[in-house]
């Protein structure tokens, strides 16, 4: 990637659960450094409407971006990374599919003593997780008293969100990078190590749980500086 083509937007995609509030912290690192950031609100109801909520931002930006997803954001830039503007792919602790796959496949069959993440039966078509183990699931590293608010504050996650599939995953055609968090209980890090390498990323380790991006924003946001320089 020339100099003059380095991208100087980012485009942040929040997983389930959750919305993009938490990245507040990437986003506070990277605006310093002159960075456009964008963030999407997912609705989370199906992997189309993801990708066209992405598709918009996309869209109104001059420019090509960096496009950075977390957890099952990672199934949303896989889909929507191939519009014309992305130049990257950044995945942190993310699901990276290939074609047909989807977050509940990809979970559907967990290696023997692999943390199963505490996620309630559906109700009313859309999932929460328990909330008395939300942090050490999902958060285990971030401040206790935040993790009680993303725990209390979920944003409900559709079982069709949940079971969307990539059609045609951009990682085939554009570079990736991925941060492998080493003490993730929701996506095992053997399994997220697995999909990096298949993706052919660039891939980073940092200690950190399922929530890396809020607990460590400096590291995410060093992940991102490198695939926007295509290093």
């Amino acid at each position: 990637m020339s100099e003059n083509a380095r991208p100087t937007n980012v485009v942040l995609v929040h997983g389930g659960f959750v919305d993009g509030s938490g990245w507040q912290g990437v986003y506070e690192q990277l605006t310093g450094e002159g960075y456009h950031v964008s963030i999407v609100q997912n609705p989370t109801l199906s992997l189309e409407g993801d990708v066209a909520a992405t598709h918009q931002v996309l869209d109104a930006l001059d420019g090509p971006a960096v496009l950075v997803g977390h957890s099952y954001g990672g199934v949303v830039i896989t889909e929507a990374g191939n519009h014309e503007k992305v130049a990257a792919l950044v995945y942190i602790a993310a699901f990276a599919p290939d074609k047909g796959e989807s977050v509940g496949s990809l979970i559907a069959d967990p290696p023997p003593g692999a943390p199963v993440p505490p996620i309630l039966p559906p109700r009313d078509g859309f999932l929460f997780l328990d909330r008395s183990r939300f942090a050490a699931s999902f958060a285990a590293d971030v401040p206790a008293d935040l993790a009680a608010f993303m725990a209390d504050s979920q944003v409900p996650w559709g079982v069709e969100a949940l079971n969307g599939a990539a059609f045609q995953p951009a990682w085939r055609m554009k570079p990736a990078w991925y941060l492998v968090a080493t003490d993730d209980r929701m996506i095992p890090p053997p399994a997220q190590r697995a999909m990096a390498e298949r993706a052919g990323a660039t891939t980073v380790e940092v200690p950190g749980s399922h929530a890396v991006y809020v607990s460590q924003p400096a590291a995410v946001a060093d992940l991102v500086r490198r695939a926007a320089a295509g290093r």
